[in-house]
């Protein structure tokens, strides 16, 4: 197989989410694992909704999730080539006014359906003569534009779904530009694709009717239709539409919350494939793993519970070196490679070493039971002499277990209660070097 040339086409009217973050990151594998290109085309030939905010904010997310492009250019500097198509379909008596409201293609859908019909246009715009349309347009009508489909049964064998036909005679011939002159998606789309050489084209399976159009408007235009790729859509983990929760599942809100880059890319990587839902290390790790193969027919859920789960497991892992400057970023102390081994596997994101540094450096409130204090107070007597080490906690609780007859949850608890506050915590063997001895000795009282 040739080096793929894949595509991901956001429209720059919000932020990106996980949805189109799993599209991006399918055909970023994709490509990268077959040494491709991935091209970024930015879709914002709305615009009224389009915002260079948004284009920046975009490309921001990406960068961060490591999904780098080898080529990137905006469809709002392409009006005069998607013009040129049209003429072309003109030309060919393949693009055709027509001149009804939406009113009145809403009453035409509403009388097939109730005649048992299925709601495909009529065509009745073909039957209208030059005489007319003239006048129609000096009322002021402004008509829309529709591609001519042949009628005929368009077939492909689908990367994800397998073979696949679209029966057109089946389907409304698609609009391709609005009464305002502006373009819908279809044909910009498709005059990219075939500029852009675009040998694969990876979306959601809510474009498979589209398809049909679409592969006969590459024909229609001289070009060669891509292979195609549908992936069903994302739910909630009970199987409910995500929609109403994408703002909070955009990147940006994930970043402010301390989710991990890899995390993403790693859940979304396995969701509904034959893998399993695991941390990975790495993209490149992800693209060997990739195929289409392994990409079900059924809907991949989307659970927040499984991100964070994955988000704690890369943190619990991380080397120093790879949050060194991130923790200096976070506090200064804690800086301290001991320290974030002793605190990682206590960390759901790496935001949370906070909590650590005033426990472990911090003035850290003691809590003592009115049963334990004579042990506490006793417990100082017994602490190891000289500097702590790694050693000097087994040393310390056999100590004190010979000398009090405290055992198990007795004899560590109240130690740990009484050196961090908390009941629960790090492995106090890494911790009680790292408090120190003196403020080991202030916290005993």
């Amino acid at each position: 197989m040739t080096a793929p040339v894949v595509r991901f086409a956001p429209s720059p009217t919000g932020r990106i989410h996980v949805g189109n973050v799993r599209t991006a990151l399918v055909n970023w594998l994709f490509a990268r694992g077959q040494g491709g290109k991935f091209i970024l085309r930015i879709d914002d030939t709305d615009l009224e909704r389009s915002t260079k905010e948004n284009e920046d904010a975009l490309k921001v997310d990406l960068t961060w999730l490591g999904l780098n492009w080898d080529d990137t250019f905006n469809q709002s500097a392409r009006f005069a080539i998607y013009d040129k198509a049209a003429d072309a379909l003109r030309a060919k008596g393949l693009l055709y006014a027509c001149y009804e409201t939406a009113e009145e293609l809403d009453v035409k859908r509403k009388i097939a359906q109730s005649r048992g019909r299925p709601p495909v246009y009529d065509r009745a715009s073909l039957k209208l003569t030059a005489e007319e349309k003239a006048k129609l347009e000096a009322d002021g009508v402004k008509p829309h534009w529709r591609f001519l489909l042949s009628g005929k049964r368009v077939e492909w064998n689908d990367l994800v779904r397998g073979p696949q036909s679209i029966d057109t005679s089946s389907v409304s011939d698609p609009v391709l530009i609005r009464e305002d002159g502006s373009y819908l998606y279809t044909l910009p789309s498709v005059v990219d694709d075939i500029e852009a050489g675009i040998t694969h084209v990876v979306r959601g399976e809510d474009h498979v009717t589209n398809s049909g159009a679409q592969i006969e408007i590459f024909m229609a235009l001289g070009g060669k239709s891509p292979k195609m790729a549908h992936m069903p859509l994302l739910t909630g983990a009970d199987g409910s539409a995500l929609a109403k929760r994408l703002g909070s599942l955009s990147m940006g809100e994930l970043r402010v919350r301390g989710i991990e880059p890899m995390a993403i890319v790693s859940h979304l990587a396995k969701l509904g494939t034959s893998d399993n839902i695991e941390p990975r290390d790495s993209l490149d790790i992800l693209c060997k793993e990739f195929s289409f193969s392994k990409i079900g027919r059924a809907p991949a859920r989307f659970d927040e519970a499984d991100l964070e789960n994955l988000n704690a497991a890369l943190v619990h892992a991380m080397p120093f070196a790879a949050v060194k400057d991130r923790l200096k970023a976070i506090d200064p102390r804690a800086e301290n490679e001991a320290f974030w081994l002793a605190v990682r596997e206590n960390c759901a994101r790496v935001a949370d070493v906070a909590q650590w540094v005033e426990t472990v450096f911090g003035a850290a409130t003691p809590q003592v039971a009115e049963e334990d204090r004579e042990f506490i107070a006793a417990a100082a007597a017994h602490l190891p002499a000289g500097e702590l080490t790694a050693a000097s906690w087994s040393e310390w609780t056999n100590a004190l277990k010979t000398a009090t007859g405290r055992k198990g949850r007795g004899l560590f608890m109240p130690l740990r209660k009484a050196l961090t506050g908390l009941e629960h915590g790090p492995d106090m063997g890494a911790v009680l070097p790292l408090i120190g001895r003196a403020r080991v000795l202030e916290r005993l009282g």
